[in-house]
């Protein structure tokens, strides 16, 4: 592997630490990723805005600033990326929707503008799937991302792009959002890792309602301590959103390394209500295994829930959208948006009022057993998808394909149950399917224990490693 690898595929924490000894420079670090991202975007499609030359003017500014002794932040000349519809002030925020094609960010939301405050350096906005509200990697302004391990089949989504940026060794650190499982979904199919934390503790304002209390911002990477170390900066409180929590005081980094033998491991193939491709259920099974091996209790069980598509279609997913409706002409884009989205939209205008209150309800309840279930079990682990990855010209999985919207839409995840009940769940690589494919595997907490799901995740993947596993991007696309 050449130098300028190396450099691409050395994890966050490591670069720090070379960047802050001076043995490596944020010059070197930017020629590198930039060449990275010139030989292997062009068939990715993950990056849809970057500007090199700025790329080249930061790197050197931070540079400088090493040259002339001053203290560095441990994201200093880190390469970041953030999600097309995360602002940024004077870069595009269309959500991959051809009717906002002209919508530039007219500010640096708090994320961007902490990541960048850290020293980071930022790489350009990620590919993202059409309107966040689907899980595959297409839309109709950018194009598709297509996986790194596969040219052809999908990136999954909504942050599309960012796992297949990490994955591929474009920046070691990526943002995404995550309403149903759209951080989860991408770093699982790209073999990543992918945290959703806690509600409140990474501040969000990218929705114009501010007690939205499904969506989050979370880290994208290739290692725990890199998630752990973004999270460090993107934590902490926000006056912008009246939902953001204060600083834990917690070093995500440093509480890594602690012990889990003795914990209570709830492991559950389905949820008790979806139907999981067997060979998923093989591959994450077998991982389950290495809590065992760490010195965990494992049983098999689940929260006792009855519905959540249902509830997360009704109380969630269809009403918010619905407010989209008035934003363009639907029916003069015909051909030019997915018609799925516009069917969203439409099905949160049908809903009465009645309705979305005893979706509500439901969820409440669905907080309740969770809460309940939580207090035999430290942690809940389960697949991030119950099917393989599938082709990147599809909407969903072929098994799905014959089945109603909702369905389609979320009857192959196991993520969106928790952006209902707020748990913090990250997934982590499982294994790779016959067909040479990524799994992932979700680790679930208890309310606001981000720390012991990053550790749990942690000790994981000390005994079942995966970053020495990388895609042949090129390879891939033949």
């Amino acid at each position: 592997m050449s130098d300028y690898e190396d450099l691409c595929w050395m994890p966050a924490v490591e670069l720090s630490s070379r960047i802050a000894a001076r043995e490596v420079t944020p010059l070197d670090v930017a020629e590198a990723v930039l060449r990275r991202m010139s030989d292997v975007n062009p068939t990715l499609n993950a990056f849809v805005y970057h500007n090199p030359d700025q790329v080249m003017a930061d790197a050197k500014a931070l540079t400088e600033q090493l040259a002339g002794g001053q203290a560095v932040s441990p994201l200093h000349g880190i390469p970041f990326s953030l999600k097309e519809v995360c602002a940024v002030a004077g870069t595009p925020a269309t959500s991959g929707i051809v009717a906002f094609k002209d919508a530039v960010a007219q500010h640096d939301e708090p994320v961007t503008a902490r990541l960048k405050s850290a020293g980071g350096l930022f790489l350009g906005k990620t590919n993202p799937a059409e309107g966040g509200y689907k899980a595959n990697s297409s839309n109709h302004l950018y194009g598709t991302t297509h996986n790194p391990w596969r040219h052809g089949m999908t990136a999954g989504g909504s942050s599309s792009g960012a796992g297949a940026a990490v994955a591929a060794g474009i920046g070691q650190l990526a943002q995404g959002t995550d309403g149903g499982g759209s951080v989860r979904i991408p770093a699982a199919l790209n073999g990543v890792v992918g945290f959703k934390p806690a509600l409140g503790r990474i501040p969000q304002t990218r929705l114009a309602g501010r007690f939205h209390t499904f969506a989050y911002h979370g880290p994208i990477t290739r290692t725990v301590a890199d998630t752990a170390l973004m999270l460090n900066t993107m934590a902490g409180f926000d006056p912008a959103d009246p939902l953001s929590l204060p600083s834990d005081g917690v070093d995500y980094v440093a509480a890594l390394n602690q012990d889990i033998a003795g914990a209570r491991i709830a492991w559950s193939p389905d949820l008790g209500y979806a139907s999981v491709d067997p060979e998923i259920n093989d591959i994450c099974r077998r991982a389950v295994s290495a809590f065992t091996e760490l010195g965990c209790v494992v049983e098999e069980a689940d929260p006792g829930w009855d519905n959540p598509e249902q509830t997360m279609w009704e109380g969630v997913w269809a009403p918010v959208y619905s407010s989209m409706l008035d934003a363009a002409d639907w029916d003069a884009e015909a051909g030019r948006v997915d018609e799925q989205l516009v069917e969203v939209m439409r099905a949160g205008a049908r809903l009465g009022a009645r309705d979305i209150q005893r979706a509500d309800a439901a969820r409440g309840r669905m907080v309740d057993q969770m809460t309940a279930f939580m207090r035999d079990f430290d942690y809940l682990v389960t697949p991030v998808t119950t099917q393989p990855t599938f082709a990147a010209d599809r909407f969903c999985p072929d098994s799905l394909s014959d089945a109603p919207l909702p369905h389609q839409v979320m009857g192959w995840l196991l993520t969106y149950p928790f952006n209902m009940t707020t748990n913090p769940a990250i997934s982590v690589p499982a294994g790779f399917t016959a067909a040479g494919m990524p799994v992932g595997l979700q680790i679930v907490g208890g309310l606001r224990a981000d720390a012991a799901v990053l550790q749990a995740a942690a000790a994981f993947e000390r005994i079942r490693p995966w970053s020495q596993h990388r895609p042949d991007v090129l390879a891939a696309q033949g």
